[in-house]
């Protein structure tokens, strides 16, 4: 192996190690003799990209990846205008609709929050008595764009956080957006198996809020924070270093299920409808 691919890969681990979620659990010695052994006789960074993929499965996390430089360029960086599913609208009952797909450029965040919050103010057109937060498609990328989005229906202070694990808590505030009529209204989520990661956050920041009810099918099961770390190369490892957690501190580890499981083929949408309807406020 040259020095050059033994440098790049070694670095790799080396941040691997210090930041993986699952660090103090891991026999990093066999991690690193493996990965060493699928390098072989690589000659240059790139001739290491599968012994670190093999690394990032051993971690465990099932929500790690590992990032080509062409892939970064392509779907980390570029910027975008439109969103396949971001949209509002205000439903019979007065009942405003929010739907939140992902989004993974950071270059495009500002601009998801811009149309988004757009979108909540055509939905509480009518002054919206309760809310649907549709996070079917919000399969995962950045979260804080989202928040922002719905950060008039979450409620001040603090509505969620991050914890490592040496146990120190980050936590999330999700405030300013399109102001709304009545935020305290009751809120219906939707969610899928669809649902990962950063979708996944956004559900759990609704968690604790009263007045909320969940409905759909359970969510992808990587309810995690991920980090970016750039290579000498322009490659990326994404690591797993953190565990989510509601406004209560309850931590969340694996699928969530919904409050009313509604089998594929029904629309959660509906069911959501109906229990907003029954409520007080939309009745």
């Amino acid at each position: 192996m040259s020095s050059s691919a033994r440098s790049y890969l070694s670095t790799a681990l080396d941040i691997m190690e210090k930041n993986s979620l699952r660090r103090h659990e891991i026999d990093w010695p066999r991690v690193r003799r493996t990965a060493f052994s699928v390098a072989g006789s690589a000659q240059k960074p790139e001739d290491t990209y599968g012994a670190i993929r093999v690394a990032i499965n051993a971690l465990g996390d099932k929500h790690s990846s590992f990032y080509e430089p062409q892939r970064v360029k392509g779907e980390l960086e570029a910027p975008a205008n439109t969103f396949d599913g971001l949209g509002g609208r205000s439903m019979e009952g007065r009942i405003g609709y929010i739907s939140l797909p992902g989004v993974r450029s950071e270059a495009a965040f500002a601009e998801y929050a811009r149309q988004g919050r757009a979108a909540m103010a055509e939905a509480d057109r009518d002054r919206a008595c309760g809310w649907v937060v549709d996070l079917r498609k919000e399969d995962g990328g950045g979260m804080g764009a989202p928040l922002a989005v719905v950060g008039p229906i979450l409620g001040g202070g603090n509505v969620g956080m991050f914890i490592d694990p040496d146990g120190e808590k980050s936590m999330w505030t999700a405030e300013g957006g399109a102001p709304v009529a009545h935020p305290d209204a009751p809120v219906a989520v939707l969610t899928s198996g669809a649902t990962a990661s950063a979708g996944e956050a956004v559900a759990v920041a609704f968690r604790g809020r009263p007045d909320t009810r969940f409905f759909g099918q359970r969510t992808g099961g990587v309810p995690t924070g991920n980090h970016p770390h750039d290579l000498s190369d322009g490659a990326m490892l994404i690591l797993t270093e953190v565990k989510e957690a509601d406004r209560t501190g309850r931590i969340y580890d694996g699928p969530i299920p919904p409050d009313e499981e509604v089998p594929a083929g029904r629309d959660a949408l509906e069911a959501a409808k109906s229990w907003l309807l029954a409520q007080r406020a939309c009745r």
